[in-house]
């Protein structure tokens, strides 16, 4: 299903929306729109002047022939015309060269911050139905196609309209009988372009599609490499990747024997029409109709004109896959999100109170995950949250944190509904030890700072001390500098543990959430964590994530839940002496396989 929806993602019919989206992308240009004029008017003159050299020619071969005039009187004087033609062309090409890349750069870029920052602030449940590798590819590959468009394509089109605008009427005027002879062979050339032009952008784009389903395969095999290794289905993977690549091998084959049909054909028409146009032209000046000079001319003349009539179909083609970039950019950055409105930091005392809460998955809007809970939590109290896999632990914690909305009851924090709150300011008062720790692929300093952006390093210091951290990261001989890898690699397991929890202490929550943070770890490693954990929890409120009962044994209140209900509610002592209670049935099981 998620492959479905990625490839009709990339597939957008033209339309007068996306054309107004494309437009809409020329909004990041609008703080360089000066320089972009100029650009502009480099390439106009740019193109103009070119337009002199084909005249010039001809008056070369004409002025040898002594056929001399008020301007020219000898063939050296139209040399130096011609080169002071292509030195000046020189120069504007250079500067709209410069000047477009120049907007390019700047303007992608300021693109390319603000797709990410949106991408940032946007909800969690935006990410539930879209890849990590999708959204890369709107980053890079759109913003890369924009590229093309503003320093190649857009420059391009230009250039190709103004040789039509300017050069038609110019050859009107100046060589009427062969203007309209060559003009009679141009439908034939714009209906080959219209005919192959629209099948051949299907077929490039089923190629492009296939590449996008085969990029998955690679992102999919290397975010989960271990797992490949694990069950040594390397070479599975490696086969799932060559069936991949073999699909768009035939699509791509496909594809250019139209394509070479369609070149040919161009060619055939184009160079054809040159040839009809030479004839009749020689023709003329047999006839003493026309010069020779004339005829050199408007043969190169029709040579531009050709060329840009032809070059307007891959023009098109280019600015439909620019239509289609913009249009997903856009749409991104048109989602609504969660950035919050400056306001005053709140400390929370950590009062909790969830009133007839019911919930269920924007993914799965028929399983209802969570049935009318109902629970209060004082400040400064120790909750866990006890049951089996799917029964609604993490999902009363993303409710909690605001990840997603409940779908009926309310949520009050400190007697507060807390949708109310500013959400940055709501979220700064909580912490989050998770059960497996992501680290960022910088220094321990950096990663401990995470929790406090710009923290002395006497305050990491303290916060790797209090977490029981500081021992072994002494050992290291780079100390808080030392790197630890991609996502932590170079870290055992308690270490991670530890640094994540150091992190959380810097934060100073209000209200805590350890999310099964002692459940992978050695003896050792366990003993050391859970002495970090009892100083990181001294008077704050917190939510465990317990499946290792034994952990849970000295919090205040105890939540067994089960099926989206809370089936048992107590301290430890009270539901362990329950008479077949599902607490003491799940402590009993634990025990006996101990």
């Amino acid at each position: 299903m998620a492959k479905r929806k990625y490839e009709d993602l990339e597939k957008r019919p033209l339309n007068k929306t996306g054309i107004k989206k494309f437009l809409g992308v020329f909004r990041f240009v609008l703080p360089y729109k000066w320089i972009f004029v100029i650009g502009l008017v480099a390439l106009s003159l740019s193109s103009g002047v070119l337009l002199s050299f084909p005249y010039l020619s001809g008056k070369l071969l004409d002025v040898a022939q002594g056929k001399t005039d008020t301007y020219f009187t000898n063939i050296n004087q139209v040399a130096l015309t011609m080169i002071a033609v292509l030195l000046i062309q020189g120069v504007f090409s250079f500067l709209r060269v410069y000047t477009f890349t120049y907007v390019s750069e700047h303007a992608l870029a300021d693109l390319r911050l603000q797709v990410y920052s949106k991408i940032i602030w946007l909800p969690l449940p935006f990410f539930d139905n879209r890849r990590v590798g999708e959204l890369m590819s709107r980053i890079t590959s759109d913003v890369g196609i924009l590229y093309d468009t503003f320093t190649f394509t857009l420059a391009e089109l230009l250039r190709q309209l103004l040789m039509l605008v300017i050069g038609i009427p110019l050859l009107i005027a100046l060589y009427p009988r062969l203007t309209v002879f060559m003009l009679l062979t141009f439908p034939v050339l714009i209906v080959a372009a219209l005919f192959f032009g629209k099948f051949i952008r299907k077929l490039s784009k089923k190629t492009q599609d296939q590449l996008a389903n085969a990029n998955v395969v690679v992102e999919e095999t290397l975010q989960s490499v271990s797992v490949v290794k694990a069950f040594t289905n390397e070479m599975f993977e490696i086969n799932r990747y060559k069936t991949s690549l073999a699909a768009v091998i035939k699509t791509a084959i496909h594809t250019s024997r139209y394509r070479g049909a369609f070149i040919s054909l161009t060619i055939v028409a184009l160079f054809g029409g040159i040839v009809a146009v030479g004839w009749y032209g020689a023709s003329l000046v047999q006839s003493n109709q026309t010069e020779v000079g004339e005829l050199f001319s408007f043969i190169i003349y029709t040579v531009f004109i050709g060329g840009s009539i032809a070059g307007l179909g891959d023009i098109y083609s280019q600015l439909q896959k620019s239509i289609g970039a913009s249009e997903r950019l856009v749409e991104i950055l048109e989602t609504p999100d969660e950035k919050p409105q400056n306001s005053p930091s709140v400390r929370l005392n950590g009062r909790i109170s969830f009133e007839d809460v019911s919930f269920a998955y924007p993914t799965r809007p028929d399983v209802q995950v969570l049935k009318r809970i109902n629970f209060t939590i004082n400040p400064g109290d120790k909750v866990a949250l006890v049951g089996p896999s799917g029964s609604g632990k993490s999902t009363i914690i993303n409710l909690l944190l605001q990840f997603y909305q409940a779908g009926s009851g309310v949520i009050k924090v400190d007697d507060q509904k807390a949708t109310d709150y500013n959400l940055n300011v709501y979220r700064n008062n909580f912490g989050v030890v998770p059960q497996e720790v992501i680290l960022f692929g910088g220094t321990i300093g950096e990663n401990i700072a995470y929790g406090k952006p710009g923290a002395t390093e006497a305050e990491i210091i303290i916060a790797a001390q209090q977490a029981n951290a500081w021992e072994f990261i002494q050992s290291f001989p780079d100390g808080l500098d030392t790197l630890v890898g991609d996502r932590g690699v170079k870290l055992s397991g308690g270490q991670r543990q530890r640094i994540a929890i150091a992190r959380a202490i810097l934060r100073n929550p209000a209200i805590l959430i350890l999310d099964e943070a002692t459940s992978s770890l050695d003896a050792q490693s366990e003993k050391l964590v859970q002495e970090a954990l009892e100083n990181l929890m001294q008077n704050r409120t917190t939510f465990v994530i317990a499946h290792r009962l034994s952990t849970i044994r000295k919090v205040d209140t105890i939540l067994v839940i089960k099926e989206g209900l809370i089936a048992e509610q107590g301290n430890h002592q009270e539901l362990s002496t329950r008479f077949n209670g599902i607490y003491s049935n799940l402590l009993q099981l634990q025990v006996d396989v101990k």
